[in-house]
């Protein structure tokens, strides 16, 4: 009997404790999110908004990893709603027929070194970044992303190394060849001295002064045309070529040393203008035919 008045009292006494422990452990459902925007400002603080879209019960809402604070969740009308958090960054959000939305600011995420901005970055949401208004690109995992007039991007089930900077050097180098004047723009986060461009080897050469340091060089298509080939010190380079908008080309490299960059084009003014191709072209389709009647004969 004894025995049995002891089983009874330690079953009861696990069932009063076990739920103490485990007070912070959340029983919700997994949040369906409609949104997830993360704005940076120019100083590099974080503040985070997430959509949650309405839900019958109980449902839990994983925050970005970091340091939070200035936790808050609402409706859409902007009034308080009753919401729970544990440990590790978990919030419940109760039953809503509406969207809750869910705002809070985040540190020790964002890092600043030798003028780049970097965040090692993961968060299994699509989520949209808004930079700085004086950010014109991004690398994401160490591939340069244009931004232009949209300043964000999305990352789909997003786990990367994200880089920026709001502090480049920017030069711009006039190239005159007969009555023609082309700008070549140099866009780094590393002193560029030295530039020359030359004819006769098809190439644009420059001198970076420090190592790991990004470079973008935006190059009119009448001056060089691509293929390119991109050499540090004599030594191919691996690069990233992108932002081919028909008049210019963006290539981009990351210097593993200080030393001298050589981009090597295909053709140069005035050997082959840009327009040539497309005459070419035209010019073999209306030959074809042609060709084609005098074989049958």
């Amino acid at each position: 009997m004894k025995t049995q008045i002891i089983s009874i009292f330690v079953v009861m006494s696990l069932i009063f404790v076990i739920p103490l422990a485990n007070a912070q452990i959340s029983l919700g459902e997994k949040a369906e999110q409609e949104s997830v925007e993360v704005f940076i400002s120019s100083n590099g603080n974080v503040e985070v908004k997430h959509v949650v879209k309405p839900s019958n019960l109980p449902v839990d809402l994983e925050l970005i990893n970091g340091t939070i604070s200035n936790l808050s969740v609402t409706n859409e009308h902007g009034e308080n709603l009753e919401f729970s958090t544990n440990d590790k960054n978990v919030v419940l959000i109760q039953p809503s027929i509406e969207n809750s939305i869910v705002k809070y600011n985040i540190s020790d995420v964002l890092y600043l070194k030798e003028r780049v901005w970097t965040w090692d970055f993961r968060y299994l949401e699509t989520t949209s970044f808004i930079f700085p208004e004086k950010v014109d690109f991004v690398f994401s995992n160490e591939r340069p992303v244009f931004l232009g007039d949209k300043k964000g991007i999305a990352c789909h089930g997003c786990q990367m190394l994200l880089e920026y900077s709001t502090d480049e050097f920017k030069s711009f180098e006039k190239i005159k060849w007969e009555d023609k004047e082309f700008i070549v723009a140099i866009i780094s986060n590393s002193k560029v001295n030295e530039f020359v461009f030359d004819q006769p080897t098809k190439s644009i050469t420059y001198d970076v002064s420090e190592k790991n340091r990004f470079v973008n060089t935006i190059i009119p298509l009448e001056l060089l045309w691509g293929p390119y080939s991109v050499f540090l010190d004599d030594e191919k380079t691996f690069f990233h070529e992108y932002i081919n908008n028909g008049t210019h080309v963006w290539v981009s490299v990351i210097p593993e040393t200080s030393g001298e960059v050589t981009i090597i084009g295909t053709t140069v003014i005035p050997e082959f203008p840009i327009i040539a191709p497309l005459a070419i072209g035209f010019l073999m389709i209306l030959v074809l035919p042609f060709m084609k009647k005098f074989n049958l004969r």
